[in-house]
């Protein structure tokens, strides 16, 4: 246990060692990306504008410098920077340019692949890296993919590493890119990083009809919007009947049809009349917690 400790205590001083090599860190985004990485030099003379060659996980990359070089001391990360490998050269952005157009030739000759093997994945794109060593793939599928075979033609065919990545209908959307009913650029392709779990209670919540359809986005899924004001809705929501709730007004039974939380109006309905009145006067003879009284009295 004692060795476990030792070897623990060396790895982190090795990491932080590592963080702290760099005297200046500055903010990397690249093409696609909806947010900017994080990579450690020691050149300050990289600006704001600037495009910088660095290595990610999925090899070498282009990318643009969006901030000035800043002390490394300022930023607290627990993992280590990864280096800027230099300044990019009139040639990178040449070779990222003409590696655009070659993605695009080689998405045909893997498109030419899938159909002769009949495999059940939709293409979306494709990105060599830099230094064309590694080219990948993004695809959509129902189902996971056999592709061995693919991945034989298509390294005979391209003569480089294959990659294949699949990916959700959320990330399809995304990389896609829309408008959504709203009239406005589809918030996944303009804005959002990572995706939030959306269920239909929320739809419940702020009293939408529950048309699965309307209340979907453009990847199939429900609308990332409706969780935006959710804790809003449940706010004003709190101490209200639920709908289809009988209350009683004026010594008469009524059903809660329709309640509108922003102009605060509520609908209420029995077999002789439907009454428009504001939440004040529709509930002042509703007591939230009656229903749970008459629950534990009965337990009891």
């Amino acid at each position: 246990m004692d060795k476990e400790k030792r070897e623990n205590v060396v790895a982190t001083e090795n990491n932080n060692a590592e963080q702290d090599h760099f005297r200046y860190y500055i903010a990397v985004h690249f093409k696609g990306a909806k947010k900017a990485y994080f990579f450690g030099l020691d050149d300050d003379t990289i600006k704001h504008g600037d495009f910088v060659v660095v290595e990610t996980i999925r090899g070498m990359e282009l990318g643009e410098a969006i901030s000035d070089v800043r002390d490394r001391k300022t930023l607290k990360m627990a993992t280590p920077l990864k280096p800027i490998i230099r300044k990019a050269t009139s040639k990178d952005r040449e070779d990222f340019k003409k590696n655009e157009s070659l993605a695009e030739e080689a998405l045909g000759v893997c498109q030419e692949c899938v159909d002769k093997l009949k495999l059940d994945m939709n293409l979306i794109s494709a990105e060599y890296t830099l230094d064309r060593n590694k080219i990948i793939f993004i695809y959509v599928s129902d189902d996971r993919v056999d592709f061995r075979e693919l991945l034989k033609e298509l390294a005979s065919r391209l003569k480089c590493r294959i990659e294949l990545r699949q990916i959700g209908a959320r990330d399809k959307a995304k990389i896609v890119g829309g408008f959504g009913c709203c009239g406005m650029e589809t918030c996944c392709s303009r804005f959002l990083d990572n995706f939030d779990i959306v269920s239909i209670n929320m739809a419940k919540n702020q009293l939408l009809a529950l048309n699965i359809q309307k209340l979907s986005g453009q990847c199939g899924k429900l609308m990332c919007c409706l969780k935006y004001e959710d804790c809003e809705y449940k706010e004003m929501r709190a101490g209200l009947p639920k709908m289809n709730a009988q209350i009683t007004y004026k010594g008469k039974t009524y059903r809660v049809t329709s309640m509108n939380v922003i102009t605060k109006e509520a609908k209420l309905e029995n077999k002789e009349e439907a009454l428009f009145l504001s939440f004040e006067e529709a509930f002042k003879e509703y007591k939230p917690q009656e229903k749970k009284n008459e629950t534990s009295e009965k337990l009891r």
